[in-house]
């Protein structure tokens, strides 16, 4: 099989998976699901409003999910782990699956829209968007848009911070589908612009800013090197060996800079004194 391929059919499993554990667990209130592929096995991360319903009585419920799950969708060792949400109101799944169930109860679809937008706005949501689509007043198909703060259409501001989540409610006329858009409250947007005053940029500058390196040690110059001595032969005998090679030297004209004999000793004589005139 190409790798292309491959990928096509992996992504199927996997959505297939979603839609077969969304409507198992749909009383619990699905509200994601998350697969990573592991050296152990499957793991299966299943988030949901009441957790204790997807585990059931002794864990029996989620064993035999986790035994549906090996069987039917052909996953190497899965192992479900159910997470509670922390805020069901910025859940865009289970939002929308509050919404879908109130208008299957008989609600007006513009008060559900309108009374599902002030519960995420109410929870901290920096926008929220719900499109209602479907035969709502007639024969005729209508969508419905409520929405409030700020809200993110295109490019990667959306991709990184709107949650999505989508339901469906079978009524008489027709099936209607619901579409929940929540913006994460933590959501920053590129065009925040936060002005610090100078005490801040000073703390923080000096913060960033890496430690001084330390001066480097002087190392001492090495001593001069000390001059060659003049040649002083000792002795008769040395001093006519040595006057035979300097002739030597003399005649073929590389006699400069030898010395012979030692410089002479400056004696310590006191200045003449000067005659003394008679009176």
């Amino acid at each position: 099989m190409a790798s292309e391929r491959k990928i096509v059919a992996e992504n199927l499993r996997r959505v297939l998976l979603r839609e077969f554990l969304m409507s198992e667990t749909k009383r619990a209130g699905f509200g994601g699901l998350d697969i990573q592929r592991t050296p152990m096995g499957t793991r299966v991360t299943l988030i949901a409003e009441r957790p204790g319903l997807v585990i059931g009585r002794k864990g029996g419920a989620i064993k035999t999910l986790t035994d549906a799950v090996a069987r039917d969708f052909s996953f190497d060792n899965p192992q479900i782990e159910v997470q509670e949400v922390d805020q069901p109101s910025l859940n865009a799944q289970i939002m929308a699956e509050k919404l879908a169930n109130a208008l299957e109860r008989g609600w007006h679809f513009r008060r559900a829209g309108h009374s599902t937008l002030r519960r995420v706005m109410e929870s901290g949501a920096k926008g929220c968007l719900i499109v209602i689509a479907g035969k709502l007043t007639g024969q005729r198909h209508r969508r419905v848009k409520f929405k409030s703060g700020h809200i993110k259409y295109c490019g990667e501001p959306r991709n990184q911070w709107m949650r999505r989540g989508f339901a469906v409610a079978k009524l008489k006329p027709g099936v209607i589908g619901v579409t929940v858009e929540i913006m994460d409250p933590l959501a920053r947007l590129p065009d925040e612009v936060t002005v610090k005053t100078a005490e801040e940029a000073g703390a923080a500058a000096a913060a960033v800013t890496p430690p001084p390196a330390p001066e480097p040690v002087p190392v001492p110059a090495p001593p001069p090197a000390p001059e060659p001595e003049a040649i002083v032969p000792k002795g008769k005998a040395a001093k006519r060996k040595l006057k035979k090679e300097m002739q030597k030297l003399r005649e073929i004209g590389a006699d400069a800079g030898v010395e012979t004999e030692a410089p002479p000793k400056e004696a310590d004589e006191e200045p003449p004194e000067e005659p003394k005139e008679e009176p």
